[in-house]
């Protein structure tokens, strides 16, 4: 079958993997966006915590335990980023192979076409398999989120009732 086919459909072959691969790569991009958004995230709660060990920052108990589960949700994010990249590299090197193999199957006449096509299936699954841990992550990421305002709130119910509190404003 591969035999029959003219150059043209040959090199449209294996550039439709291209367009995999392109879908790979802003995944890629985005993820490693992600990570290094993560990065900065942990650097602050750090910052923070040794705000806390120094004494300068309030309620240090319950900003600590805070500051433990967000932590905690940032190193399950890191996690899920680091396999999403590595299964999105891993579809990438497959989705390349197929497009390669069907150049190298049809360049040496063989009737192995079949290698091409299961190349681009597995590349796909890993395609799939990064998908869904990056659905997975950004749960994470909304609680992370939902996590931050609740302590926001937190600190900003202690602040009215020290506003409200008449002994606080007698010293």
């Amino acid at each position: 079958m591969i035999s029959s086919l003219d150059g043209m459909e040959i090199l449209a072959g294996m550039i439709a993997p291209a367009v995999l691969i392109s879908a790979s790569a802003s995944l890629i991009f985005s993820t490693a966006n992600r990570l290094g958004r993560i990065f900065d995230r942990v650097n602050l709660l750090k910052t923070e915590i040794e705000g806390v060990v120094d004494g300068r920052l309030s309620f240090p108990e319950e900003r600590l335990a805070y500051l433990r589960r967000q932590l905690k949700v940032q190193k399950k994010r890191a996690n899920l980023i680091q396999r999403s990249m590595a299964a999105l590299y891993t579809a990438t090197l497959f989705f390349v192979s197929s497009s390669l193999s069907l150049g190298i199957i049809v360049a040496m006449s063989s009737s192995a076409s079949w290698v091409a096509t299961g190349l681009a299936l597995v590349g796909g699954i890993f395609l799939f398999i990064a998908s869904s841990l990056l659905l997975y992550e950004s749960r994470y990421n909304l609680a992370f989120i939902q996590g931050q305002i609740e302590f926001a709130e937190f600190l900003e119910d202690k602040m009215e009732k020290k506003v409200d509190d008449p002994s606080s404003k007698a010293r």
